[in-house]
């Protein structure tokens, strides 16, 4: 008589568990069908049944069903192989580590980074026994450092840069110089995406169709550039814009001044504007002349290289991704009423950003770029405009 299956008894917990890798749709294979076996024996079905069901062996499902049985969940796991010996000895991968965590330059070579066969071509001279590419992907694959991956950043050049930035992030908070706004004060985020062009393109843009992307002419004709000038209300989400042909001192205080011309704004205690350090809004020519104009407009600029703290240029991410790309417009005519006409759409839904960078966070960052960087590499503070 054929051996009695293995009597297999699931918790609720296990059960669950089973189930969603049974059911997951990245659950690997392996794992799926250990699943399903361990499943179908806690329906008490024989062996052969199960196999029919899934397509497999017999002794497949003995396996695991007795594996499952005998260990619960951590009898699905493959056991540890020996394998063969190792070819590539440790010498050798350690070299290679060394040497793709060197800039090429250090060994000589005219390159800005390593790829694959450049650095194999590299070690082979170092290397006392057998390598290929495939052994060298899988060293630095298996490796933490990823040397063929970066990132560019640039570090914080003002010398005040915390105290100027904590200004614009305890803003957002509700608090200005250690207090707590008055009632009725206000804060706008002022910036311009300049140089938009309006290309035509030569042949018309072709609409998604099944399998297929929309498809756009390559060669285009160019009809001019203009800019988005806008400012933001931070607590409100609601946008204010113009298309000057071009940035200045003008058109800003052209449409500062028509925001502030608004009930809002122009009866508000203190208006605050953020604002980067543009040419048409820079230093403190530029805070003395709005507070000439308006004298409840009070300007704060972010610090260089900082103007990811002015909340306008989520607004403008959004206005590259939904209105500019691809880019396909017939006219600046065309461009001008196009992006007027999203922010007039954008407003019947405006939301303020739920924006979370505290004071203590930017501390922390702070902090966390100086300890990881030595001193003697960081570069010394240029003199900042106020």
């Amino acid at each position: 008589m054929p051996a009695r299956a293995v009597p297999v008894t699931l918790t609720a917990a296990g059960r669950k568990t089973l189930k969603k890798r049974a059911r997951g749709a990245k659950t690997p294979h392996r794992d799926r069908v250990r699943a399903q076996i361990v499943l179908a024996a806690a329906c008490r079905r024989p062996n052969a049944r199960i196999a029919a069901d899934l397509g497999i062996t017999v002794d497949m499902v003995r396996k695991w069903r007795g594996r499952f049985a005998a260990h619960g969940l951590g009898g699905l796991k493959d056991r540890p192989r020996t394998g063969r010996p190792r070819q590539i000895s440790d010498r050798d991968r350690a070299a290679v580590v060394a040497l793709a965590c060197q800039l090429p330059a250090g060994s000589g070579v005219p390159l800005a980074r390593w790829t694959g066969p450049e650095l194999l071509a590299e070690i082979t001279t170092q290397a006392a026994g057998p390598l290929s590419l495939t052994s060298l992907r899988r060293i630095l694959a298996d490796h933490p450092v990823k040397p063929w991956q970066y990132r560019s950043w640039i570090y914080p050049r003002a010398p005040d840069f915390e105290a100027r930035a904590a200004v614009i992030v305890d803003l957002y908070q509700g608090y200005y110089q250690g207090q707590r706004l008055r009632p009725g004060d206000q804060i706008l985020s002022f910036d311009a995406k300049p140089q938009i062009q309006a290309r035509g393109r030569r042949h018309a843009t072709v609409p998604a169709a099944p399998g297929k992307p929309v498809r756009v002419e390559h060669e285009y004709t160019r009809h001019g550039a203009l800019a988005l000038l806008a400012g933001m209300d931070v607590r409100t989400g609601m946008v204010f814009a113009a298309t000057p042909a071009t940035t200045g001192i003008t058109p800003f205080m052209d449409l500062a001044g028509q925001v502030m011309a608004r009930p809002e704004y122009n009866n508000a205690p203190r208006v605050f504007i953020i604002v980067d350090n543009g040419s048409d809004h820079r230093g403190q020519a530029a805070i003395d002349r709005l507070a000439s104009a308006h004298p409840n407009a009070i300007m704060i600029h972010t610090p260089v290289h900082a103007s990811w703290l002015n909340q306008i240029e989520i607004f403008f991410s959004i206005v590259q991704k939904k209105v500019v790309s691809p880019n396909d417009f017939a006219s600046l005519d065309d461009l001008s009423a196009t992006l007027l006409a999203f922010v007039h759409r954008y407003n019947r839904t405006a939301r303020p950003f739920n924006w979370k960078f505290t004071a203590a966070d930017l501390r922390e960052l702070l902090t966390r770029i100086s300890k990881h960087e030595p001193r003697a590499q960081q570069p010394q503070p240029l003199p900042q405009a106020a």
